[in-house]
């Protein structure tokens, strides 16, 4: 078991095109006193991660423009992104679902709806260790 209590400060970006999801995470997230961005698909994503560099970023693989396999190969490809880890969001729970975001760089697959403890841990588990 992690440690969620020390979640203070943390920057996590979640992209994905539906808002009833992005809010969710980011009210669990404010609670556990992360600073939270928000993307509704890839191309907004790779314009704030620029800007902003999360600590942890969580990417919805079922987007419009850029699915979140697309997404994920081009943080992963960039040097100066290439170290953040990125967890897969789906209500796909498939092996080959999970394969593919392996394969594209994903460090981790977290499947909707998840609970405000998956999600913490998931955070957790990434984030950089605070002194």
């Amino acid at each position: 078991m992690v440690d969620v209590a020390n979640l203070a400060g943390i920057k996590v970006m979640i992209i994905d095109d539906s808002n009833t999801i992005r809010r969710s995470a980011e009210i669990f997230l404010v609670q556990a006193g992360c600073q939270v961005l928000l993307a509704e698909d890839g191309f907004d994503a790779l314009s704030k991660i620029a800007d902003h560099q999360p600590d942890v970023i969580f990417c919805d693989i079922m987007m419009p423009r850029l699915d979140g396999y697309q997404t994920c190969a081009l943080i992963k490809k960039n040097p100066r992104f290439s170290a953040m880890p990125l967890i897969m969001l789906s209500s796909k729970d498939g092996l080959f679902d999970r394969a593919r975001g392996r394969m594209v760089g994903s460090d981790q697959y977290l499947t909707k709806p998840f609970t405000k403890n998956s999600l913490l841990q998931s955070v957790a588990t990434f984030a950089p260790v605070r002194d």
